[in-house]
């Protein structure tokens, strides 16, 4: 069985598309998308750069989208987290899904405006860049940090595939990083 896999990264970076493609190729998969989990809140909603309130509220969707993907797991599916993950919200991932593989996808800001511009953007141009930022100066310790600048995306998912595989059950030793 594959361990939990988290990927995090800036916008555009391809979190969520990637852990749709790894996802669909299993038999037996799912995807939790932490903004997913986060836009539940429909009153009273705060973003993470919205000061304290804000944290707490990224923290608690990790707290609930962790808490999710350990229960898909528990039940015998394979799970890939995707979300934007801080120092903070890697402990909480690191408790409330325990054996997870951390995987920072890493791109410059050119590259994630060039994968922005193939997509709808939900951010304003000075949220893609504070959060683009925010992950370059601040990133979560993760288990591997992948740069994904110039890779396609059939590249980027065949990389992370092939280091979610090498992590196996979590029992072994860490990755590393790569690229």
């Amino acid at each position: 069985m594959l361990r939990p896999l988290v990927l995090t990264g800036g916008p555009a970076v391809g979190k969520s598309t990637c852990a749709r493609l790894l996802a669909e190729a299993l038999p037996r998969a799912a995807v939790v998308d932490a903004d997913d989990v986060r836009q539940l809140v429909v009153a009273g909603a705060a973003a993470p750069w919205q000061g304290h309130e804000g944290q707490v509220q990224h923290a608690l969707g990790a707290q609930n989208a962790a808490g999710l993907a350990r229960g898909l797991h528990g039940a015998g599916f394979a799970v890939v987290v995707a979300d934007v993950v801080t120092p903070a919200t890697a402990a909480v991932y690191r408790v409330g899904l325990p054996g997870c593989l951390l995987v920072h996808l890493r791109i410059s800001q050119a590259g994630a405006r060039r994968r922005a511009a193939t997509r709808t953007v939900h951010l304003t141009d000075a949220e893609f860049v504070l959060l683009h930022d925010w992950q370059a100066a601040d990133p979560p310790r993760a288990d591997v940090v992948l740069d994904v600048d110039g890779l396609s995306l059939a590249e980027q998912v065949a990389e992370v595939r092939r280091l979610w595989e090498a992590a196996g059950d979590g029992q072994g030793a860490a990755v590393g990083s790569s690229r």
